[in-house]
């Protein structure tokens, strides 16, 4: 029934399997649970108001976000404790302001001095204390400051004295994502608890309030042991899952419950190639998995109902064409694969190429019930 509701559809469109994200979702809400923390769910992965009914409790938060036009989505639908997870650009802060008016509690990221005054001074500005949390920097990965940065109580300092309000420390241990195995994740889960729980330490010595202490990232959310110290933690690609997220074994191929439907289109039969209408354009150009120990092309390629071909990838892509074959080195058979036959195929990064679309095609996990449509959005 599913791959006949699928053959309606216009290709190339997004798949989401209702069972098995709500399994993901489930998943990592019983490790929160169990560690004590508060979960944070990252809502840059889905985009959607829909989507995100199914990981906020009561539908009012908490959440995280990558863009100021995510928060205003999200407040717009009631969701009122929001954290921007980008250090915040000055030119952004009149916006930030605007949903505060609006009744949204959106918590601003910052590593520095300069971001510290300016929040402080708009928060002045506005009779609106700002929340501002403190990036730190655990692995070298991207922003943020080392609990030793003399800085770190230089800007809390100016946060919680001149008008803003110093909300915490958060830290993302972005390196996680090249660690392959619960136990090598969860060494990576212990490095950024120590951090940050040292960043709150630090604070808390210099008579400043650290209230909330956050951690988080997909890999090291459910590989974490022990977070004593910390108050929160954060994940966003969990959701729906992905090939890269796979290859370093934070799920299982069968986990992943997003997809690009897509039609074969041609074959080039003396090159053992079937053609889809699924391009780059579909399927993002993300090929997060090249470096990793199973290089999945541009996506690994499933039956209409889901079921993955071995061996069977997307070794090229175009702008609207995809190439699919045999991987370099299989013994497979290529399978037949007329013009006209639906597939699915796994994507390296859900973010990306979930980006790529403006809504996705829902199946409910109650057997035969219609497809349903969920709308997403994006923008900075």
């Amino acid at each position: 029934m599913t791959a006949t509701h699928l053959a309606t559809l216009p290709t190339p469109c997004l798949i989401v399997d209702e069972a098995k994200m709500m399994h993901n979702i489930a998943r990592l809400a019983a490790h929160a649970a169990r560690l004590g923390v508060t979960l944070r769910p990252h809502l840059k992965t889905t985009k959607s108001i829909d989507a995100a009914r199914y990981v906020l409790k009561d539908g009012t938060g908490p959440a995280m976000v990558s863009t100021l036009a995510e928060a205003e989505a999200f407040a717009k639908a009631g969701i009122r404790d929001i954290v921007y997870g980008v250090g915040i650009g000055l030119n952004k802060l009149e916006r930030v302001l605007a949903l505060h008016h609006a009744g949204c509690r959106l918590t601003v990221l910052l590593d520095s001095v300069v971001q510290a005054r300016a929040v402080a001074k708009a928060s002045r500005a506005s009779g609106i204390p700002i929340p501002a949390m403190i990036e730190i920097d655990a692995d070298g990965h991207r922003s943020g400051l080392t609990p030793a940065d003399p800085a770190l109580i230089e800007v809390g300092r100016i946060l919680h004295e001149e008008g803003a309000e110093l909300a915490g420390v958060l830290c993302h241990a972005g390196e996680s994502y090249s660690a392959i195995g619960q136990e090598a994740q969860s060494r990576f889960s212990e490095i950024e608890r120590l951090a940050v729980v040292n960043s709150a330490t630090a604070l808390r010595m210099a008579g400043l309030p650290c209230p909330v202490v956050s951690v988080g990232s997909t890999p090291t959310a459910h590989a974490a042991k022990d977070l004593n110290g910390v108050t929160e933690m954060r994940a966003g690609v969990y959701v729906f899952f992905d090939l890269v997220m796979a290859g370093i074994e934070a799920c299982r191929v069968s986990d992943i419950a997003l997809s690009v439907l897509t039609t074969v289109i041609g074959h080039q039969q003396k090159q053992g190639w079937v053609i889809v209408d699924a391009g780059w354009m579909a399927m993002s150009r993300d090929r997060g998995t090249a470096t990793q120990t199973v290089d999945q092309g541009y996506g690994l390629v499933c039956d209409a109902a889901g079921a993955v071909i071995p061996d069977l990838i997307v070794i090229k892509a175009n702008q609207e064409h995809g190439v699919v074959a045999l991987r370099p080195g299989s013994r497979g058979i290529m399978p037949e694969l007329p013009i006209g036959t639906v597939l699915r195929i796994l994507p390296n990064h859900a973010c990306a190429t979930a980006a790529q679309h403006q809504r996705y095609h829902v199946i409910p996990k109650e057997t035969g019930a219609p497809l349903r449509i969920w709308e997403r959005f994006g923008g900075w």
